[in-house]
């Protein structure tokens, strides 16, 4: 996978994002004092109040100038944010993969029914074109970039239906679908097993046949979900493996 490091900026905002998903101070809890605060973490407290901010942003904070920096309940955190979606992959990979599935379930398959129905052809040479990336990639020994593929074979379906919002949704899930995909594929054979249904999508959305698109882009996700509760290996082993190559 490609590497990318984090500004300062970042690194506080992980900081405090993976201490609150963690559980290091419970909803309702203030924040110590910000030069405390600031010291312990070591940066200076221009870093700490932007890194803040940023986290306001986010729902995981609020400011409120008689009562502090508190933390908020999870139920007002964007859980769709990136960020957000990293830190509970690392602090509880297996509710991530579950709320995945769950997601996956209830949009998938209505998204590949607007795609049948309203796809042109740019949007079926996209797929197609993600398709071949991923039966490329599943050709190499260690699979190097077969996750990256998939992702934008579901990005691509959910662009299709042609409703930006389910577009956005995509993009905005992508780290959740990585940690899922890198989980799904340590099964042996998934890989090569998930290929005829990914291309049973294709050709179902091509023909405008919506209830066969949404059947087989339903058996894809099923799959993953048995695939994932057979796995006995991590995202991070996976990725590391995916790395090695």
């Amino acid at each position: 996978m490609e590497q990318h490091f984090p500004t300062a900026h970042q690194r506080v905002v992980d900081e405090l994002g993976r201490r609150i998903v963690g559980g290091a101070w419970e909803p309702g809890d203030a924040l110590p004092v910000e030069d405390a605060l600031a010291a312990g973490i070591g940066v200076s407290r221009g870093l700490l109040r932007e890194a803040v901010k940023a986290l306001v942003a986010k729902g995981m904070l609020r400011v409120r100038p008689r009562t502090g920096t508190r933390v908020l309940p999870p139920e007002h955190w964007n859980h769709l944010d990136r960020d957000v979606l990293r830190w509970k992959q690392a602090g509880d990979s297996a509710a991530l993969l579950r709320d995945t599935g769950e997601l996956r379930r209830i949009v998938e398959p209505e998204a590949a029914r607007l795609a049948a129905d309203r796809a042109g052809p740019d949007d079926v040479r996209a797929l197609y074109a993600s398709l071949a990336a991923m039966e490329a990639a599943a050709a190499n020994p260690g699979r190097k970039g077969y996750v990256e593929a998939d992702i934008a074979f579901h990005r691509a379906l959910l662009d299709a239906g042609g409703n930006r919002l389910l577009g956005s949704l995509g993009r905005a899930v992508g780290i959740a679908l990585e940690h899922s995909f890198l989980v799904s594929i340590r099964t042996p054979g998934a890989v090569e097993a998930s290929l005829p249904g990914h291309r049973a999508v294709v050709q179902a959305v091509e023909a405008r046949d919506p209830a066969a698109a949404a059947a087989a882009v339903l058996a894809i996700v099923e799959a993953a979900e048995r695939e994932i509760a057979r796995s006995s290996g991590t995202p991070g082993d996976a990725a590391d493996a995916a790395d090695a190559v």
